[in-house]
């Protein structure tokens, strides 16, 4: 049986366009659902084997008022009591961390253009170089998170500069670049960096997150 996976959506928080993106990538191998903030309670998740934060147009704190602490109770007792899976991408990875659902441990999830030797210095539509799985990749980028820390369990993806992109840190799996990215998203970047195999990519990290077995 499909693991079930809901997806967020609450415009412009968490776009229906970058949501869209990560359904096409991952609707063959996971039973897709998705949700909004008056779902957003343990009835609900509970029903469910993960939830997915996607990207969204704006500031992470900025845009965090929607949430009250009911729904930060709920997404850590489904991760605490249920066992849930928390996956977030660019905006939801940043909510991941300690001044949002404070949900990835130790680790810091701070804007990675402002690391040390950062390659990319633009906080707009770009693209990022990245080692994934050992595999050097150009990913579209769009003022994404690096992931600091000690003891990071899985680091699946680097930059550049050897800060962490994509982690899963037990129940919970954070990438800063967009692997979901359809191909029209590159009409600013150029479309020569488009790559279907991304959306797989990705998917294999989700599977990973779901079944806490590494590749």
């Amino acid at each position: 049986m499909k693991p079930t996976l809901a997806v967020f959506i609450h415009d412009p928080q968490c776009e229906t366009d970058c949501a869209l993106g990560m359904i096409e990538g991952l609707v063959g191998d996971f039973n897709i659902r998705t949700f909004g903030i008056d779902e957003l309670n343990i009835n609900f998740l509970k029903t469910v084997d993960a939830v997915a934060f996607p990207g969204g147009m704006g500031d992470a704190s900025d845009f965090w008022d929607i949430f009250t602490e009911d729904h930060i109770d709920a997404i850590h007792t489904f991760i605490g009591v249920y066992n849930g899976k928390y996956l977030g991408i660019c905006m939801g990875a940043y909510w991941a961390g300690p001044d949002y659902f404070d949900v990835a441990g130790d680790l810091k999830i701070t804007q990675y253009i402002a690391q040390p030797n950062a390659d990319v210095t633009y906080d707009g539509a770009t693209v990022a170089q990245v080692t994934w799985n050992g595999n050097a990749e150009t990913m579209y980028f769009y003022d994404g998170c690096a992931i600091t820390g000690d003891n990071m369990e899985w680091i699946v993806a680097r930059y550049a500069n050897g800060n962490a992109m994509a982690v899963i840190q037990g129940n919970v799996g954070i990438i800063g670049c967009h692997p979901e990215a359809q191909h029209w998203w590159y009409n600013d970047v150029g479309y020569r960096f488009y790559k279907t195999h991304h959306k797989e990519l990705m998917t294999d990290f989700v599977k990973q997150l779901v079944t806490n077995e590494q590749a």
